[in-house]
């Protein structure tokens, strides 16, 4: 018979749960910084869990598609506090930014061509397109370990830029190769080395807290909620179906199933469940489709707009897709509604649609999860995604590069200016290590300042 975890001291709900609304609001710097700051405020000041632990759960949510720091908060909130626990952690995760971005998805469609939204803007741009580099850069740095994984990404990066062929499948076969590579030939494809954490370090170079006692240690067997069942997982799976048809149903009612927010409600439907790699990635898949035709929902640059946007907010920049569900149903409005509602209802649907699988993933998986150590095939599968990513990243570099640098074509020549600051925020993410929320907001106000001197 399995034993209860033994720990020393608990956390009560109400306390994690301030602790939720606090992250919601200070979650900036993308996935990576989100992620540092949940081990720093978790694993080594408050102790809620070990080392091991974090690391496992982290693991498992790399592996999925979606926002994997919202997951994170999901895995850890669930595991400390069953289901309420996890609902309340991605939950409050996202709640800022829906009502920030929303806010200022509706000043950049209702006012994107003044001057100070321009000008803010002007400058946010150029800043995006460095983030993206430096996280060509760093993810191609963590994921390229062995032969096979350059391999890939060579690979990749021709298929979706070049012949178009769909992200979920190069995802796909990524995973395949990395599996299969890892049972058959594990030392080409599966690096043996430490993870590393917050600041760089690796899994046993943080400094033991004598101060305060583990809540779960890395030695505690799973706690009883988390145990695996069929019957337990086929309740979460009925429960996520419901919930996600509850909104359908008022909305075909209202608007028809034919119009562009039920059109949007399906698309990101879809899209949750293909979306690997993070928003860079998402955004790569999400611009190659939505903004050409069958749907021709927004331009390219209005997605580079949004990234701009969703990088001032906390939260994921998977909330860039709110704002691409904002902007179209702004521009395609249904009959008798105005741009301002229809936009409304288009975001909400989107990150309802975007969110709610990450809570089914984690409900349904991570019972799973808990009794699996050290799979190695699933650590190759990982790879081969990841490595997968990079060459996908590349895609989204040039293309956003394109957009900013070259606005008029490569014929009428460059922009000096966002070629300037891109290469400045550049030099200062990458090379002092800045923060990304401070290059962000210099970049616009520099883009501000340009606007007002040269009207």
């Amino acid at each position: 018979m399995r034993r209860e975890v033994k720990v020393s001291r608990r956390v009560t709900f109400a306390e994690a749960l301030r602790f939720w609304v606090k992250l919601g609001w200070i979650s900036f710097g993308g996935p990576a910084g989100q992620i540092a700051i949940m081990h720093r405020e978790l694993v080594e000041r408050r102790r809620w869990l070990s080392e091991e632990r974090f690391l496992h759960a982290l693991n498992y949510c790399m592996m999925l598609p979606g926002p994997e720091a919202q997951q994170l908060a999901i895995y850890i909130g669930w595991l400390m506090h069953r289901t309420w626990g996890g609902v309340a952690a991605g939950a409050f995760f996202v709640l800022p930014s829906v009502f920030i971005l929303l806010l200022l998805s509706y000043v950049y469609a209702a006012h994107g061509n003044t001057g100070v939204v321009a000008g803010l803007l002007s400058g946010f741009k150029p800043v995006v397109v460095a983030i993206v580099v430096e996280a060509l850069i760093k993810i191609g740095g963590r994921a390229l370990k062995r032969r096979a994984h350059f391999i890939i990404a060579a690979v990749s990066f021709p298929a979706i830029y070049f012949l178009h062929v769909p992200f979920p499948v190069i995802v796909l076969l990524a995973a395949l190769i990395g599996f299969a590579g890892a049972r058959l030939w594990p030392s080409a494809f599966v690096a043996e080395e430490k993870k590393k954490v917050d600041g760089g370090r690796t899994s046993g170079e943080v400094e033991d807290d004598k101060r305060l006692p583990l809540v779960i240690d890395d030695h505690a067997p799973p706690p009883p909620h988390t145990l695996p069942s069929r019957a337990r997982a086929l309740k979460v799976l009925a429960v996520g179906l419901v919930l996600w048809l509850l909104p359908l149903a008022p909305l075909a009612a209202w608007l028809g199933t034919g119009g562009i927010h039920a059109g949007e409600y399906f698309y990101f439907t879809r899209a949750a469940f293909v979306t690997f790699g993070g928003a860079y990635a998402v955004l790569a898949y999400v611009t190659q489709a939505v903004t050409v035709a069958p749907y021709d929902w927004l331009s390219p640059a209005q997605a580079v707009d949004g990234l701009a946007l969703a990088e001032t907010t906390p939260g994921p920049l998977i909330m860039v897709l709110q704002f691409v569900g904002f902007m179209a149903a702004w521009n395609h409005p249904p009959a008798g509604m105005s741009p301002a509602a229809s936009g409304t209802v288009g975001a909400l649907l989107t990150t309802y649609a975007t969110f709610l699988p990450c809570f089914v993933f984690i409900f349904v998986g991570a019972p799973y999860i808990e009794v699996i150590r050290g799979n190695r095939a699933l650590a190759g599968a990982l790879a081969g995604v990841t490595a997968a990513v990079v060459g996908v990243i590349l895609n989204l570099a040039l293309v956003f590069g394109a957009a900013v640098i070259w606005p008029r074509g490569l014929a009428a020549g460059p922009d000096w200016f966002a070629a300037a600051l891109g290469a400045a925020a550049f030099v200062a993410l990458y090379r002092f290590r800045v923060d990304v929320l401070w290059v962000v907001l210099a970049g616009g106000l520099t883009g501000l300042a340009r606007a007002s001197l040269f009207r």
